[in-house]
């Protein structure tokens, strides 16, 4: 059967030019801290990846550290907020705000909770309609006290782009640093972190066409930091633990292709998505786009189908060879409405009904129209098996 792979926020398919660059690295086995020659050669390879990553977000080599995941750098730079040494935050644990917003990533919303638990004030922003946070009322949030404000650049389930700039002013304007969850936006949209003027910055492999299981994240230099991961001098002393070389190569190269392909890519999803949402529109009754096209990522289309579920329709996609999302990877195994749409303020009848299309480089117009013709078939059947659905099927 043919299979249709519209899930690249989820992960996308390793490209085959970092496949190969792995490749040819994996005989090179020492440790890179080692000084004998098979550790250079593994110490080369790492400081190559780093400077590739760092030329992807016009950043210094030595501001782009190595982990093991978006969600492990998400982790590090939120534990700044209860760290005490005095080179670590900018206030003290006991005064010290996070403020975020309530439609991040779980890694960000969890770690937020288990701060909140341990004495750390959390304040939390809302989003309008479009998904997009309310400045006015971040503006309100932060205080003298606040020492982090945590704000992701590119939704994971709308693909609503965010105004990071506006909210690193506001947070700069009350002394606080200023963080940026772009696990979804480094490698699809140009950026540069010194005309940003970030302070952090998180980067994933793996929604770029690179391995799991790596990432990175981009510390401006001076900024206060305290490692999460100790025991070692590795990274530069801001994350223990010996480096993996093969997955950093990968993310090296990786990064390398986005500087090459990313422009490209950006204008022929442009068309696809475009295609893809006005065949659903014309094809299909009492929908809901939860992506708006002027604030949202040329390559993710949420949208809601009133009276089915939303798992449902997955499975029958599925069944036919398409691949797609109800929401985020990361909460996939919940029944619960995604609280991204919850807090959009969607119609309750559209919440649970959500489907998250996420294109990428291999995505051609024949799947598209190959979606477009299935799925109306199976919305069709699955209102007709409804018990809540009254609408024209």
């Amino acid at each position: 059967m043919q299979r249709i792979y519209l899930d690249h926020n989820a992960t996308t398919p390793l490209h085959p030019e970092v496949k190969r660059a792995i490749i040819e690295s994996i005989e090179v086995f020492g440790n890179p801290s080692s000084l004998h020659e098979d550790g250079r050669q593994a110490r080369v390879l790492i400081e190559t990846a780093r400077e590739k990553v760092a030329a992807l977000i016009n950043a210094d080599p030595d501001e782009i550290m190595f982990v093991g995941s978006g969600s492990e750098a998400n982790n590090t730079v939120l534990s700044l907020v209860s760290c005490s040494g005095a080179r670590c935050s900018l206030h003290s644990p006991v005064d010290s705000d996070l403020v975020t917003s309530t439609i991040e990533h779980p890694c960000i919303l969890e770690t937020s909770k288990c701060l909140e638990n341990k004495g750390t004030k959390v304040k939390r922003v809302g989003v309008d309609s479009r998904g997009l946070v309310k400045m006015d009322d971040l503006e309100q949030a932060v205080s003298e006290k606040t020492s982090l404000v945590s704000i992701m650049m590119v939704n994971n389930e709308t693909g609503a782009v965010q105004d990071v700039k506006r909210a690193l002013e506001v947070a700069h304007a009350s002394g606080a640093m200023f963080h940026t969850d772009a696990v979804q936006a480094v490698g699809k949209l140009p950026l540069d972190v010194k005309k940003l003027d970030v302070d952090f910055l998180t980067i994933s492999a793996h929604k770029m066409y690179g391995p799991k299981g790596v990432g990175a994240l981009y510390v401006k230099k001076g900024t206060p930091f305290c490692p999460l991961i100790r025991g070692g001098h590795q990274e530069m002393g801001r994350r223990a633990g010996t480096e993996n070389t093969l997955g950093i190569v990968g993310l090296g190269r990786a990064a390398e292709l986005r500087t090459e392909e990313m422009g490209t890519e950006a204008k022929r999803l442009v068309e696809l998505n475009l295609m893809l949402r006005s065949g659903i529109e014309s094809r299909i009754n009492n929908i809901h786009f939860n992506s708006d096209p002027d604030c949202c990522l040329h390559s993710t289309l949420n949208v809601s189908f009133e009276g089915i579920e939303g798992e449902a329709l997955l499975l029958y996609l599925d069944n036919e060879g398409v691949e797609v999302s109800t929401g985020s990877a990361c909460a996939s195994g919940s029944l619960d409405p995604s609280h991204v749409l919850l807090e959009m303020e969607l119609p309750i009848e559209f919440t649970h009904g959500s489907l998250r299309m996420s294109m990428g480089r291999s995505t051609s117009r024949e799947e598209i129209d190959y979606v477009l013709n299935v799925l109306p078939e199976i919305v069709k059947k699955l209102r007709g098996m409804s018990t809540v659905y009254g609408g024209k099927l």
